[in-house]
């Protein structure tokens, strides 16, 4: 029999269940309140086993991929630091092989050899060659091309 909130249409309560002698009724509700003063106990439903095992997966997931990332970060910034050093080296070494360049041009410049040879005391070839003794006896002339 339903009675929309008429206490007339309302049946009796058999004696047994007076207020003082019942236990409090507990509801499992979900998570969300609707109202903020219930003069019940309220528990909420505990989470399942399977479902805290989800959660604990994805978290661990979660930090996994992250840990990943942040691992791929840190060796990428050593490699960059690698690239430039060597880009520092490879700059020194190009520079000293200028220099080395430049130093043998000046070197081998020949009015300086002619000038360090006469310098040292060494005369300069005349238009006839240089001759050269073999060990069978015989003289060769060998001529300026």
């Amino acid at each position: 029999m339903k009675y929309y909130g008429n206490l007339a249409l309302r049946p009796e309560r058999a004696p047994e269940q007076r207020t003082e002698q019942r236990q409090p009724q507990v509801n499992y509700r979900t998570a969300t309140r609707t109202s903020t003063n219930t003069s019940k106990a309220v528990r909420h439903r505990p989470i399942p086993i399977g479902e805290k095992l989800l959660y604990l997966f994805t978290i661990a997931v979660v930090v996994l991929v992250a840990g990943l990332i942040i691992f791929r970060y840190a060796q990428i910034y050593q490699i960059n630091g690698q690239i430039q050093q060597s880009n520092n080296e490879y700059n020194k070494t190009t520079e000293q092989l200028k220099e080395m360049q430049r130093e043998v041009d000046r070197l081998s410049d020949s009015k300086r050899i002619r000038e360090m040879g006469l310098s040292y005391g060494m005369v300069p070839i005349d238009s006839r060659g240089i001759t050269i003794t073999s060990t069978d006896g015989r003289n060769t002339v060998a001529m300026k091309p």
